[in-house]
């Protein structure tokens, strides 16, 4: 996959003046808090971006196979990587739009994968923002902040920080080559829980036999 177009946002950097009226403690505080920026311009109208980002036919045509969508304050931003899995294990199971103005910015809450535990358990916040470039193109740029430290955290900053550039390549792949096709992935998912489940009735086969 071709992450050339994904590009990591770059610091900005404040003026002495500005520094000095934060105070000592503010500066060493936004040092140490760490997030995670990517942008891409995809070949889309700002309503097509938009709309990719708030319905169930956006969201599963570059992020997910499935989706619960209602994008208002509080409104569900459900986001299911495995659509047959058991509640809370689907994915983004229980998020929810934090904020949205229309066509220039939304947020949600958001949390680890289920192989992650112990950070799961805790919320984090994606913001993403459109910016129009041409009448056929939109700069989305994403956000991801609000990460702990220590335990699992580090592990999940490392998750996402590999991950997101794969989703805006997916968003600007459905732009160029129309929606994600979903039957590959379920596939793999489907071959996946069929090998776990021989190797769990293995495994209690052998402790019955001893």
């Amino acid at each position: 996959m071709n992450f050339r177009s994904i590009r990591p946002i770059g610091l900005t950097v404040l003026p002495v003046a500005a520094l000095i009226g934060l105070g000592v403690g503010a500066v060493s505080a936004a040092a140490v808090e760490r997030a995670i920026e990517r942008e891409v311009v995809v070949p889309a109208t700002l309503d097509q971006a938009w709309a990719a980002w708030t319905t169930r036919e956006g969201v599963t045509s570059f992020f997910s196979p499935d989706a619960e969508i209602d994008a208002r304050v509080g409104g569900a931003f459900h986001i299911f990587m495995d659509p047959t899995a058991a509640p809370g294990e689907k994915g983004a199971d229980d998020m929810r739009y934090m904020a949205l103005q229309p066509k220039k910015m939304l947020s949600f809450d958001w949390n680890a994968p289920p192989s992650l535990p112990e950070a799961r358990a805790q919320r984090t916040f994606v913001i993403v923002r459109f910016e129009p470039v041409s009448d056929k193109e939109t700069r989305v740029t994403l956000h991801h902040t609000g990460w702990g430290t220590g335990g699992q955290w580090d592990s999940t900053y490392a998750y996402f920080d590999k991950a997101w550039p794969r989703v805006l390549e997916s968003l600007r792949k459905r732009f160029e080559t129309g929606p994600q096709d979903w039957a590959p992935w379920l596939a793999q998912l489907r071959a996946y829980k069929v090998k776990e489940a021989a190797a769990a009735a293995s495994s209690a086969a052998s402790a019955a036999a001893k």
